[in-house]
């Protein structure tokens, strides 16, 4: 019996975005069922890709504004406007990205996130009734100090001397606000993580180390984010403490940057993306659903990735939920959450095959799985209750 079939997968890091896996993975699936009916919704909650998918998803046009990227070489950055719904999209990935900069070349003490702020002035101007920005996929670590500073916010030492460079944040003494602010009738600020600015769980110490940020660099980091949170606290009066916000560490603590520095709530991306594309009203057309990412492990799971999200969402909705993946770690944490779980290593090919032609190993483990699912299963066989 053919089915309805939605094809969800987030990117595969470093190798495929989520379109290019959605396109790959519908290849294979029709190659192995060529009876089903597909539909590709290729997923962002926040990181790489936000911008492009949730832009191309509400009809948005793209824009471009000269800014720098974290290591301030000039860049013609992206960001999106619908101009019917006056909504604008700007993705930090894009400007500020670790993928937009050659690999160990710049130490994370060198960059900063000062290429946001001409994007979001450049969005402001277009007066937005909404402004909707994705965190992830950064090469920074500074919690918005660099998006601040071109903002119009100064940071001064003791002696009034400007800071210019996050490291010099253990002097901060006192912020000056922006002659001219940069105001949204709203900010919308999506985040893929749900960590905490410091500490053993903050930004720092858990995605501070795939940016270049050694063990040694870490109590210096920390150091300078503690005092920065210090004067923010005693100089802006928050009551509450923004860095324990759930996500002020996404983004190497931009989450908490653009919080306080700007205004806006922090919302889960992908609660974002799935009210924007209306997932939970859609799944109710399909009988079974794919997702996938380039690792699925514990990781995933415990930090409440997009792709364990739309398994969730299948689940409830007694829907079989397929996670395809370049590799899959822990699966005995990982498994219980989808009806199936496959990787291309080392099920199909090597690491180094699979990093060479990851579009043609994905589409290949698509095909030899769509050929092995059965058309009609009993749901005891598929994890699940009933239909």
């Amino acid at each position: 019996m053919p089915l309805r079939v939605l094809i969800i997968p987030d990117k595969f890091k470093g190798t495929l975005t989520a379109p290019e896996a959605a396109q790959a993975i519908a290849a294979g699936w029709r190659e192995g069922r060529p009876a089903d009916e597909l539909e590709l919704l290729p997923m962002s909650d926040g990181g790489d890709g936000f911008g492009d998918i949730l832009g191309r998803h509400l009809g948005a046009q793209p824009r471009t504004v000269e800014t720098v990227d974290a290591a301030h070489r000039p860049v013609q950055a992206t960001w999106w406007w619908e101009p019917r719904l006056k909504i604008a999209i700007i993705e930090s990935a894009r400007i500020i990205g670790l993928a937009g900069l050659p690999p160990g070349r710049f130490h994370p003490f060198e960059l900063d996130s000062y290429g946001l702020g001409p994007a979001l002035r450049a969005a402001a101007q277009a007066h937005p009734r909404l402004c909707l920005v994705g965190l992830g996929g950064s090469a920074t670590n500074d919690a918005g100090f660099g998006l601040a500073r071109a903002l119009g916010w100064q940071f001064l030492d003791q002696q009034d001397r400007p800071i210019e460079q996050w490291t010099q944040l253990s002097q901060l003494a006192r912020l000056v606000r922006p002659q001219r602010p940069c105001r949204f009738k709203r900010l919308e600020i999506a985040v893929d993580v749900r960590n905490r600015l410091l500490g053993v769980a903050g930004a720092t110490r858990i995605f501070g180390p795939q940016k270049g940020i050694r063990p040694e660099d870490i109590q210096p980091a920390e150091r300078c984010l503690r005092r920065l949170l210090w004067v923010v606290r005693k100089e802006l009066g928050f009551g509450s403490n923004p860095a324990n916000m759930p996500g002020a560490g996404a983004a190497g603590g931009l989450g908490f940057g653009l919080f306080v520095f700007v205004g806006g709530p922090l919302i889960s991306g992908f609660r974002l993306f799935s009210a924007w594309t209306k997932l939970k009203q859609r799944l109710r057309d399909f009988q079974l659903v794919i997702t996938g990412e380039g690792t699925l492990d514990q990781t995933t799971v415990y930090t409440g990735k997009g792709v364990c999200r739309v398994a969730s969402l299948a689940r409830a909705r007694r829907i079989p939920c397929l996670g395809l993946a370049g590799v899959v770690g822990q699966p005995e944490v990982v498994g219980p959450r989808f009806t199936q779980v496959h990787s291309i290593t080392p099920e199909l090919a090597s690491v180094d095959a699979a990093m060479a032609t990851p579009a043609f190993w994905l589409r290949e483990l698509a095909r030899r799985t769509a050929v092995a699912w059965p058309e009609t299963a009993p749901p005891a066989a598929l994890g699940l209750k009933g239909r």
